[in-house]
């Protein structure tokens, strides 16, 4: 039953950061904001980080890359980080965009982005 629930959600997990790499292209005026004052070029870095995103997805479907793809999604997630510090230094709202109860910036930062770091080294064995 495990290795059942491990092989779908392999497929929800690539189909995840595909979407949402697809997303950066779609809605970019979601993830701008997102990125802190202190990185310049902030339309570079959604384009990066939507590329990372849709090739590192596409790699966990791929036996031969899958390590690769897993270590590359752990270290973007870390990456990331900086973008949900900032987040929540701005009060969890940014003007024209999301804004959510600052609770739910922490939630994201420290339950969720750790959850989503873990989620792929799941397959690490496997792979």
């Amino acid at each position: 039953m495990i290795q059942v629930l491990k092989r779908y959600s392999l497929f929800v997990l690539s189909g995840f950061y595909i979407f949402a790499g697809i997303n950066h292209f779609l809605n970019p005026e979601f993830y701008l904001p997102l990125i802190p004052d202190y990185f310049s070029n902030a339309e570079f870095i959604n384009v990066m980080a939507g590329l990372a995103e849709i090739i590192l997805g596409i790699g966990l479907l791929i036996k031969k890359v899958r390590r690769l793809a897993i270590i590359g999604i752990v270290l973007m997630l870390l990456a990331f980080i900086p973008s949900h510090v900032y987040f929540i230094q701005k009060g969890s709202c940014i003007d024209g965009g999301l804004c959510v109860s600052n609770w739910i910036g922490w939630i994201r930062l420290v339950i969720i982005h750790p959850i989503l770091i873990a989620w792929p080294l799941w397959y690490w064995k496997q792979s």
